[in-house]
């Protein structure tokens, strides 16, 4: 997914043209068989009203088949597709002018018939492929490579986790989500074409261990790129709540540029009075919000929660929930939330791949960020545009040269929570504002 344009990329598509020469374009659709099936390794949160009991089995892992299992979804919506409404569902989404309607053929051609060779990774959805379009697939077409995701028929995500991650990456654009090239409804086929993002996802360059550790400098630059991505989406015109922010849907680009991907269980915020949107608790163990988890109700700052996780992996270069680890250390939350409130401890849990790259003032500020956003009181934790703010100061040389605010008395750096938007803020309608705040690009709606 990357810059269009960088050598990395112009090499990728080189390649591909020239193995173009040998393929056949015209190939029958038979014959895939498991190459459009499901690893279904993605663990999601079952639905139904939770349980103290239930939230503590959630938030502590336990040895059973049931907190054992991957991530799973709920439900599916996957009846007939050519039902009136999901007709005019798919006829909705042509508003949407920079998205392109491809055909089954056409996604077929550029994947060289959906190849083994070709799959980029499988989750709960079904199988990502990568591809390249060019002119030879349409005429017009800018040469790039994209990811192609086919939802799985028999899997968890039905049509209307695809059509909604069809709506709101369509009519959203940002520097730090992942752009929607096009998609295709065609018969039972459900499929979405995105920007290729070359370096994968932040969970693999975090936690394989055959990949070099990314930079203090790196992963402060990851935060701030994901806080903006969902500062983008909390700030729109029609706020958006993404729903299942982790390190699986944050994609690095050739410059290492966070997108936010993946918004199948994206809702649309609460409107007018409501304080809250209330939903069956879909999500990712080891990431949902405690309260959302309990009663169902979303907000905001169930994804304000969910970041601090995200950062509490960057910080530590530990996951969320590794039973690999002494019963004491599974919930990683669990392990690092009083050291957080401690300064003299608080060092300890540093990724120790990062000794040396960073400042003890940065790192008691981006501890303090993961120590608020991680509050039991969904009131306590700041606004996205709060986090954005608190973490501009420490890119570059380790944060030593950002100014870091008076300490709690605790020993934390304080700062603000509760701040409200301005019409100077974050998200800018249509044409960018000259006047928007240069630390948060602005967020297009179309």
């Amino acid at each position: 997914m990357g810059n269009c344009g960088t050598r990395e990329e112009n090499a990728v598509v080189a390649a591909h043209a020239q193995e173009t020469q040998h393929h056949q374009q015209h190939t029958g659709r038979g014959g895939r068989g498991d190459r459009w099936a499901t690893a279904g390794r993605e663990r999601r949160m079952p639905s139904s009203r939770r349980t103290r009991k239930q939230l503590h089995l959630l938030q502590h892992p336990v040895k059973n088949a049931v907190a054992e299992r991957k991530h799973t979804r709920i439900s599916s919506d996957m009846s007939d597709p050519s039902t009136p409404r999901k007709i005019e569902d798919a006829k909705n989404i042509s508003i949407y002018n920079d998205v392109i309607d491809f055909t089954l053929f056409e996604l077929e051609t550029i994947t060289k018939s959906f190849r083994a060779d070709y799959v980029l990774g499988e989750g709960g959805f079904g199988t990502v492929y990568k591809g390249y379009i060019d002119e030879n697939v349409r005429v017009g077409l800018k040469s790039l490579p994209v990811a192609v995701k086919v939802l799985n028929k028999d899997g968890h995500q039905g049509h209307r986790e695809w059509l909604t991650e069809v709506r709101f990456l369509g009519q959203l654009r940002h520097p730090n989500l992942v752009k929607l090239i096009g998609y295709c409804c065609e018969d039972d086929h459900r499929l979405l074409v995105y920007e290729f993002m070359f370096r994968g996802s932040l969970e693999n360059h975090l936690f394989r261990r055959t990949a070099t550790p990314l930079s203090w400098a790196t992963r402060m630059s990851i935060a701030l790129g994901a806080a903006k991505g969902l500062a983008c989406l909390h700030n729109a015109e029609k706020p958006i709540i993404y729903r299942d922010f982790k390190t699986s849907n944050i994609l690095l680009d050739s410059d290492y540029t966070a997108k936010l991907s993946d918004f199948g269980l994206a809702k649309a915020g609460p409107e007018g009075d409501q304080t809250h949107v209330s939903t069956r608790v879909m999500g990712t163990y080891g990431y949902a919000a405690p309260e959302y988890v309990m009663t169902g109700h979303l907000t905001a700052r169930s994804d304000v929660y969910s970041f601090g996780v995200v950062l509490l992996e960057l910080l530590t270069g530990r996951k969320s929930i590794d039973k690999s680890r002494p019963s004491r250390e599974h919930s990683l939350v669990d392990w690092a939330l009083p050291k957080l409130n401690d300064k003299r401890r608080l060092l300890q849990i540093i990724d120790p791949k990062l000794e040396g790259q960073y400042s003890v003032r940065a790192a008691h500020k981006a501890c303090s960020l993961a120590y608020y956003c991680l509050s039991q009181n969904p009131k306590a934790r700041p606004l996205m545009s709060d986090v954005v703010e608190t973490l501009e100061p420490l890119q570059g040389s380790g944060g030593s040269d950002g100014a870091v605010q008076s300490v709690l008395g605790s020993g934390l750096p304080s700062y603000r929570v509760n701040r409200r938007l301005t019409t100077n803020s974050i998200h800018c309608r249509a044409i960018p504002n000259p006047k928007c705040s240069p630390a948060v690009p602005a967020c297009r709606v179309r």
